[in-house]
């Protein structure tokens, strides 16, 4: 990201919110550092045939992924401390346990409390950091989707630092590497109970039910789900169809670890430049359709390519290109979507619904991986397999909602307004206990 941008944001930031972005980096560092390394130890370790190992991946995907919603209603209910210490607590007993598992259904146990570990504390931070937010663009500081950039890139720096830690570690073991991690979750749980406030002035814990049912019949937030999950379709690609590309113009995959680095990279150093740029001139709409329509771009450059058939070097530009626009997208879509759901969701559940997102599109990208998996099988060129990908960022822009609407509910004829935010008055320091 830009030094003096990020400076002037961070300096701006209530302490609760420094922490929160700090903790987006701690939880992307201690999960990075053992799941890249997680199918080759089930493999060869382990000794598990090849399908058992995806299906032992899929679970984790699913346990986190499909189980966001629930968190997000727990976090409306009792509040964000205690459920991001009870995601803490899983995570790392989920990890001390995969270090020692050495039978199946220990590993598949130990797999889905980790995934579960992050469907507890992942919601309550994430709709925490947007409802913080908005109370800093109403204090007039800026727009939201600056703050929640800044979450982004705290993430992806996590995600490129705990790599490199676990492969470090991998010199002595697995299970080193997962002791590191649990450890990282032991120091955030540490410092979460003592500095994450009992109660956070002005979100409420709503105990009525029917959130759900209201939420499904909001029109305009699954509207925002579908156009999310086909930037997560598209995202998925990078795992998919890329590979196959890369292999198919070096005949080897290593220069995928290259391709995604430079991902990374992109957004610890431009994501908050772009931000900034897109937030003087784009509202949230027109922020993610730009940001779709260039992911259709990046698949575009490859499919324009294909024909020469290139192969070393020259081979790998389109790929490279496809990264590029892939990721610049991503910088777009990501905070905007974010920023977005506030305005979506009814008043008090900020948490269902910043849940339900992922939980949604994360069913979108089940399904659809399935479709575009089969178009490697078809025989088809690789052209038109490049511009039915380039389809689905594109197709789903209509989705997106046409204009701001305050939040509140929609079930009724005249929906009412939501209570106002109340401002927060941040002490200089997070007292513990508080």
């Amino acid at each position: 990201m830009s030094g003096p941008v990020a400076v002037r944001t961070w300096r701006n930031l209530s302490p609760l919110l420094r922490l929160l972005i700090l903790t987006q980096l701690a939880f992307n560092t201690g999960f990075f550092a053992v799941l890249p390394f997680l199918a080759a130890h089930l493999g060869t370790a382990i000794g598990m045939a090849g399908w058992l190992v995806g299906c032992v991946l899929g679970l984790r995907t699913f346990s986190q992924q499909g189980l966001f919603v629930v968190g997000g209603w727990l976090v409306d209910r009792h509040g964000v401390r205690p459920v991001v210490l009870a995601g803490c607590v899983a995570r790392i007993a989920g990890f001390a346990w995969l270090g020692c598992a050495e039978r199946i259904w220990a590993v598949v146990g130990a797999v889905l409390l980790i995934g579960f570990a992050a469907a507890l504390f992942s919601p309550a931070v994430e709709s925490e950091v947007a409802r913080q937010a908005v109370v800093w663009e109403r204090e007039g500081h800026g727009s939201r989707t600056r703050v929640l950039a800044l979450f982004s890139a705290a993430g992806q720096a996590g995600t490129f630092v705990g790599p490199l830690l676990g492969g470090v570690l991998l010199t002595v073991d697995f299970r080193a590497a997962c002791l590191a991690g649990a450890g990282v979750f032991l120091l955030v749980l540490a410092g979460h109970a003592w500095l994450l406030p009992r109660h956070i002035p002005g979100r409420a814990r709503i105990r009525a039910r029917g959130g759900i049912r209201v939420m499904l019949r909001n029109r305009r937030f699954i509207g925002l789900c579908c156009a999310y999950g086909g930037y997560l379709l598209a995202y998925n690609q990078l795992y998919l169809a890329l590979p196959d590309e890369v292999e198919r113009a070096t005949g080897s995959q290593l220069p995928l670890s290259w391709l995604f680095a430079l991902s990374s990279l992109l957004v610890v150093f431009v994501q908050l430049p772009v931000t900034r740029w897109a937030g003087d001139r784009l509202d949230l709409r027109r922020s993610m359709a730009t940001g779709l329509l260039l992911i259709a771009a990046g698949f575009a450059v490859v499919a324009a390519a294909r024909p020469a058939a290139w192969t070393g070097t020259a081979g790998l530009l389109p790929a490279a290109g496809y990264v590029v626009l892939l990721t610049l997208g991503q910088m777009l879509v990501v905070p905007a979507a974010r920023a977005w759901v506030p305005d979506l969701a009814e008043d008090g559940r900020l948490g269902l619904y910043t849940g339900a997102l992922s939980s949604v599109s994360g069913l979108i990208v089940l399904v659809g991986s399935s479709a575009t998996g089969s178009l490697l099988d078809l025989g088809l060129p690789a052209t038109v397999r490049w511009l039915v990908l380039a389809a689905v960022p594109a197709l789903t822009v209509p989705l997106l909602p046409r204009r701001p609407e305050p939040a509140g509910p929609r079930d009724g004829p005249a929906p009412r307004s939501p209570r106002p935010l109340r401002p927060l008055r941040h002490p200089e320091i997070i007292r513990p206990g508080r």
